[in-house]
This record gives structure tokens, C-alpha cells and sequence, in this order.
């Protein structure tokens, strides 16, 4: 029987306890988007040092775990256009919403922010309309 769940059961842990121990370091909510953002457009300067290392411990984090498994199968298109699509709508999406998956899903989820709960509905809701647009009507991906 395959337990291919069990890496996304440890990649939420994972992702829950860089939350906390983010929430617990500094008093602040861990944003993946406003983290990145603030370094882009400068309003988080003061705190750059921070971000760089949150932003270094994502990057690093795959490459210290690789040893744990031995094959992934994602499931991504290898149509380009596709993939920048998608990272500019995501791109988008977080700065209307102010946020993203790990600032509304995870961390505000978790706190019974309400403004966390639409945001998380809104962008589900847009993920199943999309997959439904691209793959099943539109036959992209």
C-alpha cells in the first residue's frame, strides 16, 4: 500500500512549525508573500536580515531531505507558458488578498481569523475553478 501521503502530512508539519516558531521569534505572522514582498518592494527593510534567512531555510530545506526520499512525482505540466501563467495569477492573487496560503491558510486559519477563512476559501474555490477551466474544459494541462 503506497504512503505517498505521508510527505504531505510532514510537509504541513513542517510548514505549521516554521509558523510557530516564526510567531514565537519575532511576535510576527509568517507570510511567505509579504516576506518576499517586503525585500521586493522595500517596506521591510528593517528586517531584511530575517527574511533572507526565513527565505535561505526554504531553499535549503529540500536539499537537506532529499536523502529521505527517492523519487517525487509532482504532476507539473512541462508546458512553460503554463508555469508562467500560473506563477503570475498566483503572483497576483496574493497581493490582492494580501497574503497567501501560508499567511491565510496556515497562520490564520489557525488563529480563527475571518479574514484568513474567506481568503482561504476564495483562493480553494479559484485553485477548483481553475483546474476545472485548464484541464477538464480547456484540455492545457
Amino acid at each position: 500500500m503506497p504512503i505517498d501521503w505521508i510527505w504531505g502530512l510532514i510537509g504541513g508539519l513542517l510548514i505549521g512549525t516554521g509558523g510557530a516558531v516564526y510567531l514565537l521569534g519575532n511576535g510576527k505572522i509568517m507570510g511567505a508573500s509579504g516576506i518576499i514582498g517586503g525585500l521586493v518592494d522595500g517596506s521591510g527593510l528593517d528586517t531584511k536580515w530575517e527574511r533572507i534567512l526565513f527565505l535561505l531555510g526554504v531553499a535549503v530545506m529540500p536539499i537537506v531531505l532529499y536523502p529521505a526520499y527517492t523519487e517525487v512525482d509532482t504532476h507539473i505540466t512541462d508546458n512553460f507558458w503554463v508555469l508562467a501563467a500560473a506563477g503570475l495569477l498566483v503572483g497576483i492573487g496574493t497581493r490582492i488578498a494580501n497574503g497567501c496560503t501560508s499567511g491565510h491558510g496556515v497562520c490564520g486559519m489557525s488563529r480563527l481569523s475571518i479574514r484568513g477563512i474567506v481568503a482561504t476559501c476564495c483562493y480553494i474555490l479559484a485553485g477548483g475553478l481553475g483546474v476545472i477551466l485548464f484541464r477538464h474544459i480547456l484540455g492545457v494541462i
